[in-house]
């Protein structure tokens, strides 16, 4: 593993405590009794007091074991079970019984399922819309191998945002998060969705700290701007654990904000940048936001 020598101390501004509130151990408490799997927990998210105190959650689809491994990431690695058939049913009735209005859903990749997966993805987006067609949903989907096939199967289950993260700058991209990951591919499946459905918002995310420069960041807040991408989130790369690829950098709230209104320069409609933004984050208020602009 490549990189410079792990940072030892975290600045101020990456120091979150978690408070169990009342709401927290609520929320905690549903997602445990119906065996529903969050990103939250399985990527050790530095938001999650602050979500599940408001009662939002990232839910993780299709099981918790990745077919990829990719050198940032803490989600498990392996074989993973077949599909839960029933999961769809019963995502929506956590997000039902937490009064949820905003939903997140996510997955590992699963590059043993012929559709990658997509097939559920749109299952999960019917069922939350059976409970209530006014729950807006964001999806955050692998790469699907890049099947057009795949994608429009979930774009037509008319997702309110559809996401897939970059992840890492272009350079770092093969030796970070690894073939048959692409950047190029990633970039245009995001297109793609466009083209079925212009109607949907499209999403990307990257982390920084991970050994890119300013001029790497810069390039891809401009890739992004070309491909018509209409959110970006850019938050701080934070290691897993000592095993995973070490942070770089700390990058700081001034570099942060360059990059927020660098972004919005170039014709992106929102880009939301801080040390502890994650792709998910305050994702109902960005979207919200991004319509009163419409």
């Amino acid at each position: 593993m490549s990189g410079s020598p792990q940072l030892k101390k975290r600045p101020d501004w990456l120091k979150v405590k978690l408070a169990r509130t009342d709401a927290f151990e609520d929320t905690l408490n549903v997602i445990k009794g119906r065996e529903i799997y969050t990103v939250c927990e399985e990527a050790l998210c530095p938001n999650i007091g602050e979500c599940w105190r408001n009662k939002t959650a990232t839910f993780l689809i299709m099981g918790n074991v990745c077919t990829r491994r990719c050198g940032f990431c803490n989600i498990k690695v392996g074989t993973p079970q077949a599909l839960d058939k029933s999961e769809p049913e019963k995502v929506a009735h956590v997000i039902s019984e937490l009064e949820i209005k905003y939903a997140v859903i996510t997955s590992v990749t699963r590059d043993d399922l012929p559709d990658g997966g997509a097939t559920h993805f749109a299952r999960v987006i019917k069922h939350i819309r059976m409970f209530d067609k006014t729950i807006e949903v964001e999806i955050l989907t692998p790469d699907f191998k890049c099947d057009e096939n795949a994608m429009k199967i979930v774009a037509d289950a008319k997702p309110d945002v559809f996401g897939h993260n970059l992840e890492i700058v272009k350079r770092l991209h093969h030796e970070i998060k690894r073939p048959p990951a692409s950047y190029d591919a990633s970039l245009s499946l995001l297109k793609r969705i466009k083209a079925i459905d212009a109607t949907i918002v499209t999403k990307t995310g990257v982390m920084v700290g991970i050994g890119e420069t300013r001029e790497d960041i810069l390039g891809l807040i401009e890739d992004v701007a070309a491909a018509k991408i209409d959110i970006l989130t850019i938050g701080q790369y934070l290691t897993p654990t000592t095993s995973h690829y070490p942070i770089v950098k700390y990058v700081t709230p001034d570099e942060f904000e360059e990059y927020r209104e660098y972004g919005e320069q170039i014709g992106i409609k929102k880009v939301i940048s801080g040390p502890l933004v994650r792709s998910s984050y305050r994702a109902r208020e960005v979207y919200s936001s991004l319509c009163h602009l419409d």
